[in-house]
């Protein structure tokens, strides 16, 4: 199983960025997708997941300013995000989790976020 994040970059603040993440060797459409983050200096944490059928869950930091989206045809999950703030600056990381709930099965190697004030 591979997960292929990119899309991230240096972006400013108020800024918007789109994450993707590209699926392969797994049955896609029966995974929770998921992204979590990493900030300098501080332990990963959720940002937001999407389940088989669409339902989606975000973390309050990134409630109404993020979007997560998934493309079954095309392997795909994405993350939308608005209104970016320094405190957004992290590694992103896609992820993936065959059980509606617990551990993430596979993580993808991360992708560099960087919100300038």
């Amino acid at each position: 199983v591979q997960l292929q994040a990119s899309g991230g970059g240096l972006v400013q603040a108020g800024g918007s960025r789109r994450l993707s993440c590209a699926a392969s060797g797994l049955t896609f459409s029966s995974y929770v997708m998921a992204w979590f983050r990493q900030a300098p200096g501080k332990e990963r944490e959720f940002v937001a997941s999407i389940f088989q059928i669409g339902s989606e869950s975000y973390a309050d930091s990134v409630q109404g300013r993020f979007t997560i989206s998934r493309d079954n045809a095309k392997n795909m999950v994405y993350l939308q995000m608005n209104s970016l703030n320094p405190e957004d600056t992290a590694v992103y990381y896609c992820a993936a989790r065959k059980a509606l709930a617990g551990d993430y099965d596979f993580w993808g190697q991360g992708t560099q976020v960087t919100v300038s004030s």
